[in-house]
């Protein structure tokens, strides 16, 4: 078993039903092999969601999303980067599978611009704008207000990160899910263990704000600092 395998099943066996992997590192021939290992682990592409992080520009971004689209995974995510709207808005254009980005846009303008001439297409494609780095909640929600006078609906908002503050805001507002980082950028990473978490879904605890006073690996450090 490799170590993507290893990882995958890891994360079914603590209840997740789907998964996202990093896309742009190897040859093409290397990731299409990795998705479709993905893919057997997972049960369904449904359940499989790919990530370039923005790595590729114009024509090659075409290329993979052309190649990405036969699948039938759950999204692409930043396969151009993204404040290249001319061209998200043709990946929305031609490709089939839902389109992912907003993860690196820190402001209502941004999202406005990717909302005028991103092509991103109403119930559909996947709005991930991080509160957390765009000014808290206020501002937030001021870009909610522009997707639904948009046309787009509460549920394509997931946002980047899986920060408790972020957990908390989908809860309230309704939206379509939130990222969760089990095990990844520690001890940052991850929801702390008050969270409840069966059947892929998670509940958020008690904690204010990011709740890291709540991550065990993190209160020693959180002592010092207050000592």
């Amino acid at each position: 078993m490799d170590s993507l395998e290893q990882e995958l099943r890891g994360y079914l066996t603590l209840g997740f039903t789907a998964v996202k992997i990093k896309i742009g590192g190897a040859g093409m021939a290397t990731d299409l092999e990795r998705v479709e290992r993905s893919i057997a682990v997972m049960g369904a592409p449904g359940r499989v969601a790919v990530d370039a992080n923005g790595r590729f520009a114009g024509e090659e971004a075409l290329h993979w999303a052309a190649r990405l689209d036969g699948y039938g995974l759950r999204w692409l995510e930043e396969i151009c980067d993204p404040l290249d709207y001319a061209t998200n808005a043709r990946l929305t254009a031609t490709t089939r599978t839902t389109i992912a980005t907003g993860e690196n846009l820190f402001s209502r303008q941004d999202v406005r611009n990717l909302l005028s001439f991103g092509g991103m297409r109403p119930g559909r494609d996947v709005f991930q704008m991080d509160a957390g780095l765009s000014y808290g909640l206020g501002e937030y929600a001021a870009m909610i207000a522009d997707m639904e006078a948009a046309g787009h609906g509460r549920a394509q908002a997931l946002p980047h990160g899986g920060h408790l503050i972020n957990l908390h805001i989908v809860t309230a507002l309704g939206l379509g899910g939130c990222e969760a980082y089990p095990g990844v950028f520690q001890p940052f990473g991850g929801y702390p263990p008050q969270c409840r978490f069966e059947d892929g879904r998670v509940s958020p605890s008690d904690a204010p704000g990011f709740g890291l006073e709540q991550k065990p690996e993190l209160r020693p450090w959180l002592e010092r600092l207050a000592a």
